[in-house]
């Protein structure tokens, strides 16, 4: 048997000066962008129409929300490219325009979206009676009330459960590497089957999602901190 493997200091310089980790992970913060943005609107589109008091609506997003909460987000990614990327091929009948980058977006940003709505409807309901009735006196619209006073409140509610579920979006987007995305995951992995430095990798791994996760949680406090009202999320 060989001996005990170790860490080797060079072979950890190696990995943070390799191109493909370093593409690896400006795949993965466009990932997080995308998914951070995608998520929000569809969290803000589906808490709409669960708190919409129409059932049309409330039904299909509640159906909707509860599939998409109780099944594995790799499964979830599994089916969309497998399946419907296949059946989006066979209808469309040329070239798919949508990439494995934009198939991870569009999984990952439905997925949170999902966790997105339940804390955005959490706060829209949390919304005091006697502040509805101020702003109906006011002459506002159904529209004007979500828009103008549900929603900014509501976000102030719901803002510690919106970041904890960004900073799990963040640690989601490893999955990409599941259907061959360069993100940071998979570039590790093409590296450690050429070379023996999984250890130096993995430390980089964990160090990267780490990173990005405290930076996610440093600007979800500040964002607290800065919309805090007195009375409101408190």
């Amino acid at each position: 048997m060989g001996g005990q493997r170790r860490f080797e200091l060079h072979l950890f310089a190696r990995c943070l000066s390799a191109r493909h980790d370093a593409g690896g992970a400006v795949t993965t913060l466009w990932l997080c962008l995308f998914t951070i943005i995608g998520s929000l609107l569809t969290g803000v589109g589906l808490a709409a129409m669960l708190t919409s008091g129409k059932t049309w609506l409330a039904v299909p997003a509640r159906v909707f929300i509860e599939v998409t909460r109780n099944t594995p987000t790799l499964v979830q990614l599994y089916c969309a490219f497998l399946v419907l990327n296949m059946l989006l091929t066979q209808a469309v009948g040329a070239a798919n325009p949508l990439t494995p980058f934009a198939w991870v977006v569009i999984v990952i940003s439905l997925h949170k979206g999902a966790f997105h709505a339940e804390a955005l409807r959490a706060g829209i309901e949390a919304v005091p009676a006697v502040t509805l009735e101020a702003a109906s006196s006011l002459a506002f619209n159904s529209r004007q009330l979500l828009w103008n006073v549900q929603l900014p409140l509501a976000v102030r509610f719901a803002l510690p459960s919106l970041v904890n579920n960004l900073i799990d979006l963040v640690k989601m987007t490893a999955v990409a590497s599941a259907i061959a995305v360069n993100d940071i995951t998979y570039a590790s992995i093409m590296i450690w089957t050429q070379s023996d430095n999984v250890l130096e990798l993995m430390i980089l791994l964990l160090s990267f999602f780490a990173l990005l996760s405290f930076a996610v949680n440093c600007a979800g406090r500040a964002l607290e901190a800065r919309l805090r009202m007195p009375g409101y999320g408190d």
